[in-house]
C-alpha cells in the first residue's frame, strides 16, 4: 500500500499545521481580532445585500469595481495596481511561489510573522531570518550585511511587526530598500488601522517596493480579504500565480458594501487604540510585567513565567498567545490582543492574581 510517507515531501511530513486554539467559551485575546460586531442596523443591511448575491456563479476573477473602490477608499496611488487575495496569507504564498527561482532566498527580520517562513518553505525557497535588536527594533547593519551576502529575491518588512508590535523607523527602512537593489521589498501593513503610519502613499515611489494590507484587523477577519498595491510590472506577474477564483462572491459583496461604511470600522479602530493605551499602562503597573511599545492592536509583554501565565489565564477562561518559544528574543513573552473594555477588564483581573 502506498502511504503519505511514500509521496509527501519529507519537510512537509516534518511540519505541523498552523495552530488555531479552540476558543469556545473563552475571552478570545489570542488572534488580534477586532472584538466589536457591526452595528445591528448595518449588519441587517449587509444581510440583505448578501442575500442578493448569485451563489450559483463563479466570482469575478478581477472585480474591477471593487478594486476601484479599494483604491479610492484606501488612498492607493493612481500609478499602482491592486491584486486581491484570500487574506494576506494567500498573497504571501503567491509572492513566494512566483519568486521561487532555483537558489532563491527570502529574507525577513525575526521574530516576525511566521507565514513568511512557512510560505518560503512550501515554495522550496531558503528563508533567511535576521534577528532584531533586543528592544525589537531593526538591526540595520545586520540586515544590510544579510542582503549583501544572500541577495534575497524578497525582503519582508512588517509595519508594524507581529508579534512585537514594533513600528520600524522609516529612515532605517529606506536604507534597506536602497540596499535591496536585486530584491522586491514587501511592506506588510496588516495593522495599519492601529499604527496610523503608512508607506502606501509611497507605494509607487520605488521600483522594488509593494505594500500589502488586509481588512482582517479592520474588523473583517471572517471575510478573508487581503490586497497588494504596487506598480503593474510586479502585479501583472503575481496575477499569473493567483488562482482564478480566489476571492469568493460573498467576500467580494461584503467588502463592496462595507467599504461604503468604513467610517464605522475606523471608529472601532480608534476605540481600540484608546483601549491599547489604557491596557498597556495598567499591565505595566503589574509586578514583573514588561510591556513593549506597540503600534498594533496587541501588546507584547514579558512576564516571569510565560507558560504559567498562559495556563493560569486558561483556567480563568481567558485565551492569549504564548510566544515565548517562537524565538530566543521572545523568552517569557506573551501576546495580548486588545479587546473590548469588558474583555480587557477580565484580562487585567486575572493577570493581577497571577502577577503579584
Amino acid at each position: 500500500m502506498t502511504t503519505p510517507q511514500d509521496i509527501i515531501r519529507r519537510d512537509v511530513l516534518a511540519m505541523t499545521s498552523y495552530p488555531v486554539a479552540d476558543a469556545s467559551g473563552f475571552v478570545k485575546l489570542d488572534a488580534m481580532e477586532n472584538p466589536f460586531a457591526l452595528p445591528e442596523a448595518l449588519a441587517a443591511k449587509l444581510g440583505e445585500h448578501l442575500a442578493a448575491v448569485a451563489l450559483n456563479r463563479y466570482p469575478a476573477p478581477r472585480p474591477e469595481a471593487l478594486i476601484a473602490k479599494i483604491k479610492r477608499t484606501m488612498n492607493i496611488p493612481a500609478e499602482c495596481d491592486v491584486l486581491l487575495g484570500n487574506g494576506s496569507d494567500e498573497i504571501i504564498s503567491i509572492i513566494s511561489t512566483a519568486c521561487a527561482k532555483p537558489g532563491a532566498k527570502i529574507l525577513a527580520p525575526v521574530p516576525g510573522f511566521v507565514m513568511y517562513q512557512v510560505s518560503a518553505k512550501l515554495a522550496n525557497v531558503e528563508f533567511v531570518g535576521v534577528p532584531l535588536k533586543t528592544d525589537f527594533t531593526l538591526d540595520v547593519d545586520a540586515m544590510l550585511a544579510a542582503i549583501a551576502e544572500h541577495q534575497p529575491a524578497v525582503v519582508w518588512l512588517a509595519y508594524p511587526n507581529n508579534p512585537t508590535g514594533t513600528l520600524f523607523d522609516d529612515a532605517e527602512m529606506e536604507r534597506i530598500i536602497a540596499a535591496a537593489t536585486k530584491s522586491l521589498v514587501v511592506i506588510d501593513e496588516a495593522y495599519q488601522p492601529f499604527a496610523q503610519n503608512s508607506w502606501m502613499p509611497r507605494a509607487a515611489a520605488f521600483d522594488n517596493v509593494v505594500v500589502m494590507r488586509t481588512v482582517s484587523k479592520l474588523g473583517l477577519a471572517g471575510i478573508r480579504l487581503g490586497y497588494l498595491a504596487g506598480l503593474p510590472a510586479w502585479l501583472n506577474e503575481f496575477d499569473k500565480v493567483r488562482p482564478p477564483y480566489n476571492v469568493n462572491v460573498l467576500t467580494q459583496a461584503a467588502a463592496d458594501f462595507l467599504l461604503d461604511h468604513v467610517d464605522v470600522l475606523d471608529a472601532q479602530a480608534a476605540q481600540l487604540r484608546d483601549e491599547r493605551t489604557k491596557l498597556a499602562a495598567a499591565v505595566a503597573q503589574l509586578p514583573g510585567a514588561e510591556v513593549f511599545p506597540s503600534a498594533g492592536n496587541f501588546l507584547l509583554v514579558r512576564v516571569p513565567d510565560a507558560a504559567a501565565t498562559f495556563e493560569t489565564l486558561l483556567t480563568a477562561r481567558v485565551l492569549i498567545k504564548n510566544v515565548s518559544k517562537m524565538h530566543p528574543l521572545l523568552a517569557n513573552c506573551v501576546r495580548l490582543t486588545v479587546g473590548s473594555p469588558d474583555e480587557n477588564a477580565q484580562l487585567l483581573a486575572a493577570l493581577k492574581l497571577i502577577l503579584h
